[in-house]
């Protein structure tokens, strides 16, 4: 059985509940607070797990990680891959407002100190057909793709949060699955518009699966020719921070065994649809059982 590797940041989370995202030289008072183990590389790492993958995680922690790493163990992802970094782990102030939608800070941290060391002994740990899942909370991504793909890994990326310096270095030829949301895409190709960006990116990259996730409208695929869609359940959200997340390990563990493109994408809408109606980050992340009863 093919394992993925994630190879991602952990953040440590502090979520403000708020009644509207602060304006500009506003100050208000938070109505609730609470600290989350996330960090993209974190939640996907555990919606794989609880979806059903084998998952390793790789990156970095400060001393102050130790949550981080009992949290991903906790949930069945294997952690001999997380190095211990002198600087303090990421963090991210998270506001969250009272229809469910949030506003990120992001402090990098030790998530930017991934050594060329730590790279090498990750990827000759891999076979041939093994997965690799990256974003973009990372130091040598560049890297890291290029062994990846040179070790025979298929190799998928969720390119958040997107930065216009990294789009024009990364080696995108070599990704099998391009994850973005409708923002982000149209950022990458240039155009707006789910369609317009699938086919500009296929244009330009013919072996790619380009998956646009579209929030409470589901999500749309395109691979060559053909065109996939899903559409999300109607629920009430809560907090929208890990909805992304969610539905990229739900579609990854689909995908890797086997599944139909659309069959794919209906695994993870209806995990993220589960998941936005729980509060926190990796906490709000359903089981597979769950899922079930949604698709």
């Amino acid at each position: 059985m093919a394992k993925v590797i994630n190879f991602g940041s952990l953040n440590i989370d502090k979520v403000y509940q708020l009644p509207h995202i602060v304006r500009p030289g506003e100050t208000i008072s938070s109505t609730d607070y609470h600290i989350w183990c996330g960090g993209k590389g974190g939640n996907q790492s555990i919606a794989l797990a609880r979806a059903g993958a084998v998952v390793f995680h790789a990156g970095c922690v400060g001393n102050d990680g130790a949550m981080l790493i009992d949290n991903l163990r906790e949930n069945g992802v294997n952690t001999d891959f997380i190095k211990i970094s002198d600087k303090p782990s990421g963090h991210a102030i998270i506001q969250v407002d009272e229809e469910g939608e949030n506003s990120i800070i992001l402090y990098p941290g030790a998530n930017c100190t991934v050594t060329l060391e730590q790279v090498d002994s990750v990827i000759a740990s891999t076979e041939p057909g093994d997965f690799l899942l990256l974003q973009n909370e990372i130091n040598l991504n560049e890297l890291i793709i290029e062994k990846a793909y040179t070790a025979g890994m298929i190799i998928c990326m969720n390119f958040a949060p997107f930065d216009q310096a990294t789009a024009e270095k990364l080696p995108l030829q070599y990704v099998k699955i391009l994850m973005v949301n409708e923002q982000e895409g149209a950022d990458l190709s240039g155009v707006v518009g789910p369609e317009a960006i699938i086919s500009k990116l296929l244009t330009k990259y013919p072996e790619m699966i380009v998956v646009i996730t579209l929030g409470s409208k589901g999500a749309i695929c395109g691979a060559g020719k053909s065109r996939f869609s899903a559409t999300s359940p109607v629920v009430d959200a809560v907090d929208t921070t890990c909805a992304g997340d969610t539905f990229i390990g739900y579609f990854m563990e689909a995908y890797m065994n086997d599944r139909l493109l659309d069959s794919c994408l209906q695994s993870g809408c209806s995990a993220a649809a589960i998941a936005v109606c729980r509060p926190g980050a990796s906490s709000s992340i359903p089981f597979r059982n769950e899922v079930k009863t949604l698709s």
